[in-house]
């Protein structure tokens, strides 16, 4: 799909939204899906950029409403799903304005604030998914499935990792022989790598893009102690959040594992100025292969 211009948002906010045309329009952000567009101070539009990007903001309209006003956190709060014209023939959304730096580029530095902070949303998130509740294939996969996905990704990234192989070959041994999730299905973000964490004065201030908002395992989400805070940070992350035992932990290594290893590849692809990279994605993922083989 080809990039929103300015003028044709004006142009779409005057047809569809009047009361919001004459807000201030800034300048994107290009995510992975979507484009975010800030308008005015308190609100959002996210128009989408990849064929399954409505159905994915379709989604979050449905859900994120019931699930925002239980969350500790600021998070991207539709407040309307504007419809397909033949102006734009997708569906796009108006949201909450969540405001503060992505953590790829701002990362948290507030240690234990951070970890705290993170432990509280996840608590409150992590509350057992209704029946209609979305699922991914690929986001509920048992990680033992996806034993050859990562063996492919360390082959891509020999040269990026070098020394790390062997330490990262035993983080995802491990995770793959826990035992697999037995409780009930719970709420989970989804895809909380650094891009969609927001940072204020150096810790986690709130948590943007629920596209991939799904019901599972919480390990999905708590791979974000080695994706998002600082090294050593982890341990306090676990004790604050209460609820995850040893074979959880395990598995959430090997999913802040894989996550990473995606991250580097989108970072190398910046660095080499393909479409799609994001050289701050790669920073963040080495940062987390370092929390990882340190334990």
């Amino acid at each position: 799909m080809e990039g929103t211009t300015h003028t044709l948002l004006r142009t779409l906010l005057q047809e569809q939204h009047p009361d919001l045309a004459e807000l201030e329009i800034h300048s994107p952000v290009r995510g992975w899906d979507n484009e975010l567009w800030r308008l005015g101070q308190n609100l959002a539009a996210r128009l989408p950029r990849t064929e399954r990007a409505p159905d994915l903001l379709r989604k979050e309209h449905r859900w994120l409403p019931v699930l925002a006003p239980t969350l500790p956190l600021p998070v991207p709060t539709p407040v309307h799903l504007v419809e397909p014209t033949p102006r734009f023939p997708q569906p796009w959304t108006i949201t909450a304005w969540v405001p503060g730096a992505p953590a790829d580029v701002t990362p948290i530095s507030q240690a234990d604030h951070g970890a705290e902070t993170l432990a509280e949303f996840l608590r409150a998130l992590h509350k057992e998914a209704p029946a209609d509740a979305p699922h991914t294939q690929d986001r509920g996969a048992p990680l033992p499935t996806l034993t050859h996905v990562f063996e492919e990704q360390l082959r891509d990234l020999a040269q990026d990792i070098g020394t790390q192989t062997a330490a990262l070959r035993v983080v995802w041994q491990d995770a793959v022989t826990a035992p697999p999730w037995q409780g009930t299905p719970v709420w989970l973000h989804g895809d909380l790598h650094p891009a969609n964490a927001v940072v204020t004065d150096g810790t986690l201030s709130g948590v943007i893009d629920f596209g991939e908002l799904c019901a599972g395992d919480p390990a999905l989400d708590l791979a974000a102690a080695w994706l998002l805070l600082p090294n050593g940070a982890a341990s306090r992350f676990f004790e604050a959040y209460g609820r995850a035992d040893d074979a959880t932990i395990r598995r959430a290594r090997g999913r802040a594992l894989l996550q990473a290893l995606v991250l580097i590849i989108i970072g190398r692809n910046g660095e080499r100025g393909l479409p799609g990279g994001k050289v701050t994605w790669g920073r963040a993922g080495r940062a987390t292969l370092q929390r990882l083989v340190a334990r």
